[in-house]
């Protein structure tokens, strides 16, 4: 058995956490053959990585961590916030959503947005502590790049000449949201 859980069938996620927590052993919902969909009612980052956490810790009993990402525009009152996966309809594909979200900033001069992060882990013992991790940024005009995933295409982090679909998966794990995030987590895990 695996080290650790991590509670998401996205297999861009889980490649991505891999890179970033190479000392661990990980298993995916993919890797247990857990195909159940977790749904995601919370109205926040930390309450939707609580259940999908909750939900695993629940079935496996063993360390699980999830996570719940969400791109804020505060221009469009925060949105698509929590519902950034699903922001175009529940049946919406990154590229959809990249679609709605241009369309939506069209008539705005305020491009600036942010990518959160926030980690739920639940130790063995069933205690449980979040980790959040965040990069300040602004929307493009359009999509740029064809690495990464979600929004990636439409999005310039702070101080920065690339899209993150333009970087390489180094360079975005660096300074990327779930980077900061996991890199508090991984503090937790492995204090020196």
């Amino acid at each position: 058995m695996a080290d650790l859980i991590f509670a998401s069938h996205n297999e861009n996620k889980s490649r991505e956490i891999r890179q970033l927590l190479p000392d661990f052993q990980l298993a995916s919902l993919k890797d247990l053959a857990f195909n159940e969909e977790i749904p995601e009612t919370g109205d926040t980052l930390e309450a939707n990585a609580a259940i999908k956490a909750d939900r695993i810790f629940a079935e496996y009993h063993k360390p699980v961590f999830a996570d719940d990402t969400g791109l804020i525009v505060p221009a469009l009152d925060g949105a698509p916030g929590v519902y950034s996966a699903r922001y175009a309809g529940p049946e919406a594909n990154a590229q959809a959503n990249m679609t709605k979200l241009l369309k939506e900033l069209e008539s705005k001069e305020d491009r600036y947005a942010y990518f959160e992060t926030v980690i739920c882990y639940i130790e063995a013992s069933g205690e449980k502590h979040f980790f959040s991790g965040k990069v300040e940024g602004h929307i493009l005009e359009s999509q740029q790049g064809e690495k990464g995933f979600g929004y990636d295409p439409v999005f310039c982090p702070k101080g920065e000449p690339l899209s993150f679909a333009e970087m390489s998966p180094e360079a975005k794990n660096a300074i990327s949201h779930r980077g900061r995030a996991l890199q508090a987590f991984i503090r937790f895990l492995q204090p020196d």
